[in-house]
């Protein structure tokens, strides 16, 4: 039986589709073992994913990329900007209006069908984005489209850092980018001097247990208690290591998705997203975070979260929310809770703090 020989497909086609599709990065890098494996097991029996067991149970598989779909040869990877120029404030910017991997998927499966079109056959190929076990940063950097920076993210020298990265992995013959090969990241340390946290143990090694996304979002325990003053007014996410990264701070871009358009709910300052999310009861979250990566905590994760932020934020007007929340049959809320609320009466004189 003689194989049919793959079609060979230009790059220059496939990235102005990419782009005329919304995408802000485009590269081609081919399919095969990842560079960067060795430092990802290491990372994980060093225990610095934490509750992450899945990535430990992808691991064999994140060393070759090829092997996740079989057949495919070589990956179109993306990058999709989410405004790092917008205003900080208590949940990440990436996580304020739609779920990324829903608006991603969605082009890129888009991008697969226009690729059938113009070969005019079946096209086998998959979408990924932070969706199966493959080291996105790696085929990014691959296709040309940034480095490593000390913070961990992948860092390009047009936009700087905040975007998403996914990939279409496909067994069509397009000729790759070069790889990124530079550091400019130079002997600039902001991101590591910036975390509250000190979860970098070394640049480009960040000990996740101890990273404020991490604690808000991965982990479904208590936040460590010595932790809790130091995640201030974050309800979800952390973008400190971006945001004082001179990268971002010179190129980041205002956000020109509508998908990504903060929700109402998102909208005010820590305290008073803290108040509302604890108000929720089932229904109302629900309808509030229906489509939004913040479910990702489900409603204890956030409830926990808002507790602790009420505890560093709060005033003696938020003691009755508080102790509602204390009242709660959740342990783990319970407890935040009243965390949160001796913290308000050690730093308010005179602050109602009984919890009959």
């Amino acid at each position: 039986m003689i194989e049919a020989e793959v079609e060979r497909v230009a790059p220059e086609l496939v990235k102005a589709q990419a782009y005329g599709l919304g995408f802000d990065l485009v590269g081609i890098a081919p399919l095969g073992y990842m560079d960067t494996s060795p430092h990802f097991d290491s990372w994980i029996e060093r225990g610095f994913s934490g509750e992450m067991a899945y990535l430990a149970r992808g691991a064999e598989k994140r060393r070759d990329s090829s092997v996740p779909y079989a057949g495919v040869t070589t990956a179109i990877v993306v990058g999709l900007g989410y405004g790092g120029a917008e205003p900080a404030g208590p949940v990440a910017r990436y996580a304020r209006g739609d779920d990324y991997h829903d608006v991603m998927t969605a082009r890129l499966e888009e991008l697969h069908g226009w690729l059938e079109t113009t070969t005019a056959r079946p096209v086998r190929g998959k979408a990924y984005v932070d969706t199966g076990p493959i080291l996105e940063r790696d085929l990014a950097r691959r296709a040309g489209l940034g480095w490593f920076g000390k913070n961990t993210n992948l860092v390009n020298p047009e936009i700087g850092s905040f975007f998403f990265i996914g990939a279409l992995l496909v067994d069509l013959d397009i000729p790759a980018d070069e790889p990124f090969e530079a550091d400019r990241c130079g002997t600039c340390n902001r991101c590591l001097d910036a975390c509250p946290t000190d979860a970098f143990v070394e640049p480009r090694v960040i000990d996740a247990t101890k990273c404020i996304s991490y604690m808000t979002i991965e982990a479904k325990g208590a936040i460590p208690v010595a932790a809790r003053e130091d995640i201030g007014g974050l309800l979800y996410g952390c973008d400190i290591c971006q945001e004082v990264c001179p990268w971002n701070v010179r190129f980041s871009r205002p956000n020109r998705e509508d998908a990504f358009r903060p929700r109402d709910f998102t909208a005010g300052d820590a305290r008073t997203v803290a108040r509302k999310i604890l108000a929720l009861d089932d229904d109302s979250f629900r309808q509030h975070l229906r489509g939004s990566p913040m479910k990702r905590a489900r409603k204890r994760g956030l409830a926990r979260n808002a507790a602790t932020v009420l505890g560093n934020v709060g005033t003696a007007d938020d003691i009755d929310t508080l102790k509602a929340a204390a009242a709660s049959s959740d342990a783990l809320v319970a407890e935040h809770a009243i965390w949160a609320i001796e913290r308000i009466r050690a730093q308010v004189p005179g602050a109602p703090g009984s919890l009959d």
